[in-house]
């Protein structure tokens, strides 16, 4: 009897307390339950129309997209693809080269400004939005509240990014609520390192710029008042990486500076230990825990500037680099989160497999990228070197979390897939996003201009192409063509765009509604290398069923190869999916053209397929 992986769901596994919420949140529409999909937009990015994309261009000369460019035409044609999240990404204001001195905010210093945009990820003030993609800067908060209500109304949800590890090194919160003081305002600096501090001190040395390399100019070479190699930082503070020298190298992070959570040089914790049954313990549980104990102050400020974001009908976030931040700080944050709103969607940042059960079960943690296991594996195998036979694995080695691990092809930070540093091709990347979207019922994410295959290779200004810039002010060519200046009907398309566009928007709309997708998994994979003649390692089929719907997946990896073979399920399978001898027509759910059927005889299923390359199916069996 061949081992089955089953995925127990829980049809809920917070309970909604609606009382809890926000009018902001209670106007949204529910969101359908089944598998969630999260749509990345970079949104500083997403409605810009200049296409002049001069490196190191500025605001004026390469344009900048707005909030309001989320249009409900716009907002509707996201809607289509099956979209149930929208993670705004580069919110919060963070520091950047441009002049907003007559909205009453003060420059940042280009030498520790990575681009001309700035990195979204060097936050300046945590309770205020990046003034580049308002109309009116001076009320850039009630114009991104107006895109939570649109997004709402269109039956959405609203992500945005905390970043807890690190903050800008110029921070300064000119928007703080009543009470509330910036970021290292009551620092002993006189100490490298105390419990309350917000940050870690090099006492008695000043920062130093660190020495530019591979011939970098800060601004591209333009001149700027405050460009002058030096920024005004004594004592020096540790960089956001970690890096402890008053001269942080040019590959660190040195544009950040990290936050202190009561965690000593040498790596001691200055708070409580949570305990290891906690793991089995729901949020209210982990809220207990935490009152009346005392925690570092930088606790407490980011737990106070989440809950900020939610009362403003954010309804979740994604935390860049979640693992440089204690898990204890995270059960502490997430369930205070959860109190206010259960039904927040929590993404994190980690990329050590041996940290994931921690950051889920302690850390109470919704969902984790899947870079190292699944996507590092896929992109291998969509450069050509790769076998199939390494996917099945990962879906053991992670049954027990497989619904916490986002899935996903690209972000901001990878590069892709239309490049030619990664595949070349944005066909390659169908066969891949079938399986990553079928796979398991986590969500699955797509990055924007993924759908139309935007190789990313602008040279915006800060690093190099193959990854769409978030440091400059850049227009995204395909992307821009499917948004044909405002009309979001991808009248600029070609019909290779406009096919790959569809593709993504049949297979994601059908993973939003499909019952069997939050049901049960089995490979058949390895069976059919097994017992198949013509089946090779470029190909990948596993089963999905619940009790109404029954599905059989298989994608084609090659570009190049075309197979024809009779697919195989084995006995065991067939008995536990409760599928009976005999004929049973299946139709294709992705491309709707395909019809054939599946023949079952003492047990055994038996379905003739032909693959063209890169081609995948989602065949659907009829009931008996």
């Amino acid at each position: 009897m061949r081992k089955l992986i089953f995925n127990i769901l829980i049809a809920a596994m917070l309970v909604a307390c609606t009382s809890h919420k926000t009018p902001l949140q209670q106007n949204a529409e529910t969101v359908k339950p089944g598998k969630a999909v999260v749509y990345q937009v970079f949104t500083r990015l997403f409605g810009n129309t200049n296409t002049h994309n001069k490196p190191w261009g500025t605001m004026d000369e390469n344009g900048v997209g707005k909030f309001n460019d989320f249009t409900d035409t716009a907002l509707e044609e996201i809607k289509k693809m099956g979209v149930t999240h929208i993670w705004y990404t580069g919110v919060p204001h963070h520091a950047m080269a441009t002049d907003y001195t007559q909205y009453g905010i003060s420059n940042d210093d280009p030498d520790v400004v990575k681009g001309r945009a700035g990195s979204p990820y060097a936050v300046k003030d945590y309770y205020q939005v990046d003034p580049d993609m308002a109309v009116d800067p001076a009320k850039r908060m009630e114009e991104f509240e107006d895109l939570i209500r649109r997004t709402h109304q269109h039956g959405m949800k609203v992500i945005i990014d905390i970043v807890p590890n690190h903050i800008a090194r110029h921070y300064q919160g000119l928007n703080n609520p009543e009470g509330v003081k910036d970021f290292g305002a009551e620092d002993d600096t006189s100490f490298v390192y105390t419990k309350n501090n917000n940050f870690y001190y090099i006492p008695g040395k000043a920062f130093q710029v660190p020495e530019p390399k591979n011939e970098y100019l800060p601004l591209g070479g333009d001149k700027h008042p405050l460009l002058d190699g030096e920024f005004d930082e004594n004592p020096a503070k540790w960089t956001g990486n970690g890096s402890r020298l008053a001269q942080p190298d040019f590959y660190d992070w040195y544009e950040t500076v990290k936050v202190n959570y009561g965690v000593r040089p040498d790596g001691v914790n200055d708070f409580d230990s949570l305990p290891d049954n906690y793991r089995n313990k729901n949020y209210e549980a982990h809220y207990s825990f935490w009152q009346g104990k005392e925690v570092p102050d930088s606790w407490m400020k980011f737990r106070d500037i989440a809950l900020f974001w939610i009362d403003k009908g954010v309804d979740g976030f994604r935390y860049d680099m979640a693992e440089m931040v204690p898990v204890e700080f995270w059960s502490f944050m997430n369930s205070s989160i959860k109190m206010k709103n259960p039904d927040a969607f929590l993404l994190a940042e980690v990329y050590q497999p041996g940290l994931y059960r921690d950051y889920i079960q302690k850390g109470k943690m919704d969902y984790l990228y899947d870079k190292v296991d699944l996507y590092d594996t896929l992109k291998h195998i969509m450069q050509g070197h790769g076998s199939t036979d390494h996917i099945a694995p990962i879906q053991h080695k992670l049954a027990d979390i497989e619904h916490h691990m986002l899935h996903f092809l690209e972000n901001h930070d990878e590069q892709r897939i239309a490049s030619l540093q990664f595949a070349g091709d944005a066909k390659k990347g169908m066969p891949a996003m079938v399986v990553s979207a079928t796979l398991s019922t986590s969500p699955t994410m797509l990055y924007f201009g993924q759908e139309v295959g935007e190789p990313g290779e602008q040279n915006a200004g800060f690093g190099a192409p193959s990854r769409t810039s978030i440091f400059d002010y850049i227009g995204v060519p395909h992307h821009q063509r499917w948004m044909n200046n405002g009309k979001f009907d991808g009248g600029q398309l070609n019909d290779e765009e406009k096919n790959l566009r569809l593709f993504y928007q049949r297979l994601l709309s059908f993973t939003a509604e499909s019952e069997a997708l939050m049901g049960a998994y089995a490979d058949i994979h390895a069976y059919n290398r097994e017992h198949t003649k013509g089946y090779a390692d470029k190909l990948f089929s596993f089963v999905r069923w619940s009790e109404n719907e029954k599905l059989i997946v298989i994608s084609n990896f090659s570009h190049t190869d075309s197979f024809e073979f009779d697919l195989k399920i084995p006995a065991d399978i067939i008995g536990e999916m409760k599928i009976l001898d005999g004929s049973h027509p299946v139709s294709d759910q992705l491309n709707g053209q395909t019809s054939t059927t599946l023949v079952v005889k003492n047990g055994l299923g038996i379905i003739d397929i032909q693959l063209e390359p890169l081609q995948s199916y989602i065949f659907m069996i009829e009931s008996n």
